[in-house]
């Protein structure tokens, strides 16, 4: 058989990523900080994009008394001056001002402000000390050697945020620092009796352990229990540890009660600052009958292309090339963030459209809704809806809410209407916050309270949504005193 070549034509279709679109897609899916870096970023290596608020600022300051320019605006701006300047003075009684104001250590004859008027040292911190930085400086103030302070410094460098003694090897330590295991053994104690109480511990039991010594509360029973039956103070089965330690079930309450007023966390007190602060997206206003979505901008840079580029791109013929490139880049920048913003409002428009009685009358109205609803609506693919949904905030009159909030999977009612899941978890949020902490209701009693409300769903459901919001079950959330 001969092999031969031949030229053919082939028609296909193929969808090609190009930058602009790529970009467009990069942006859709930023959050509101992230786009804002991503935008401060481009400004510092693209000359051609210029913030308007910066030029706006570097205008008002360049107008400001007392700043340069040029001659003919001088005189002007020096009436302007003296006028202000002769304002704040008949405002302001400067002599009287002058004779009260007393500096500290100036002046003869001027009374210095006392210690008690000065504000104290920790009113002048910029942020609470740390966990590490406040055992450190306990640590600092012990008679302990140079050697075993700088062991105790490991040592806290190992306790995690809850005050635990955490992934350290005593072996490393005394290669290390030359010393025995009782030497390290001295210093975790010593590390043990620092504030707060329990900190430097490496189990549980170890860290009640302290406390209950620190309090004094260490008798028997109570160090027993917490040695032993920690277990079952969590199932709450103390019939088992009364039988167990042979000791009257009244006895074992008591210090059970000893042992839940102790803190299973000492560390957290000094644990850095988890919240978070979120700016909105956009707005949702209710003016009368009618709702308004309205993009928040603020806080964001303003982008246009630089006058100055633009005019040398006309006179220089060297660095057109590169000008153009940075243009075309800068342009593509600006209608990639415009089209970002148009999409989130329409897909907003959209979930209010949906979602109204939810933005009416709260979260026992939210319905249920999937993406592909609001792709069908305004005519985009379901990707794009869940990119634009995602680390995207809206304020509404029932508050601030992650678009992707309002998207529930659907559960049915009795009465032929569906019922969003998040409305549901809601309900069982309710019926758990409200029932009786010696007799908490169970995963059955909560499907029955539900279904006499016309949601028809099983207790393994109920249990997976229970979880969901972290609650315990029944059995662990029972008071017994």
């Amino acid at each position: 058989m001969a092999m031969e070549m031949r030229l053919q034509q082939k028609l296909s279709q193929q969808l090609v990523m190009t930058p602009q679109l790529q970009q467009a897609i990069k942006l859709l899916q930023l959050s509101r900080m992230e786009l804002a870096e991503v935008v401060q970023q481009e400004i510092l290596e693209n000359p051609m994009l210029e913030d308007t608020n910066d030029a706006r600022l570097a205008e008002t300051l360049d107008r400001a008394p007392g700043s340069t320019g040029g001659p003919e605006d001088q005189p002007e701006r020096k009436d302007k001056t003296q006028e202000v300047q002769g304002e704040v003075r008949n405002e302001i009684d400067w002599e009287n001002y002058l004779n009260s104001y007393q500096m500290a250590g100036q002046g003869t004859g001027g009374v210095n402000r006392s210690a008690n008027d000065m504000p104290s040292l920790e009113s002048t911190l910029s942020s609470a000390p740390s966990l590490y930085d406040h055992l450190g400086f306990q640590l600092m103030m012990t008679t302990l050697s140079d050697r075993q302070k700088e062991i105790g410094m490991v040592l806290i460098g190992s306790i995690d945020p809850n005050g635990y003694l955490k992934d350290f090897d005593s072996g490393f330590l005394m290669e290390e620092f030359e010393c025995t295991g009782d030497d390290v053994e001295e210093v975790i104690e010593t590390v043990q009796s620092f504030d707060p109480i329990g900190v430097g511990a490496r189990s549980l039991a170890e860290c009640l352990l302290i406390q209950a010594i620190h309090q004094g509360q260490d008798d028997d029973v109570l160090v027993k229990i917490i040695k032993s039956h920690l277990g079952n103070i969590e199932k709450r089965s103390f019939p088992t540890i009364a039988k167990d330690l042979d000791e009257p079930l009244e006895e074992i309450y008591e210090a059970v009660k000893v042992i839940m007023s102790f803190d299973p966390r000492p560390g957290r007190q000094y644990a850095a600052d988890d919240a978070r602060y979120i700016t909105p997206d956009v707005y949702i206003h209710k003016v009368d009958n009618d709702y308004f979505v309205i993009p928040n901008d603020d806080g964001l840079p303003k982008l246009k292309i630089s006058n100055y580029y633009k005019s040398a791109l006309a006179k220089n013929d060297n660095a057109k090339e590169y000008v153009q490139d940075k243009m075309r880049s800068a342009q593509w920048l600006i209608r990639s963030i415009q089209q970002r913003q148009r999409t989130i409002i329409k897909v907003t428009e959209s979930i209010l459209k949906f979602q109204r009685e939810f933005f009416e009358k709260g979260i026992t109205h939210l319905k249920p809704l999937i993406l592909k609803d609001v792709a069908e609506d305004i005519g985009m693919h379901e990707s794009t809806i869940s990119r634009v949904t995602t680390a995207k905030y809206v304020h509404s009159p029932q508050g601030i809410f992650e678009l992707k909030y309002f998207f529930n999977s659907s559960i049915s009612r009795n009465n032929g209407d569906d019922m969003a899941s998040q409305a549901v978890k809601n309900k069982i949020k309710k019926l758990i916050g409200s029932e009786d902490g010696k007799k908490p209701l169970s995963d059955q009693k909560l499907a029955t309270l539900l279904k006499e409300d016309g949601i028809d769903i099983a207790r393994r459901t109920v249990a997976k949504y229970r979880e969901q919001l972290g609650i315990l079950s029944s059995s662990k959330r029972k008071k017994m005193f």
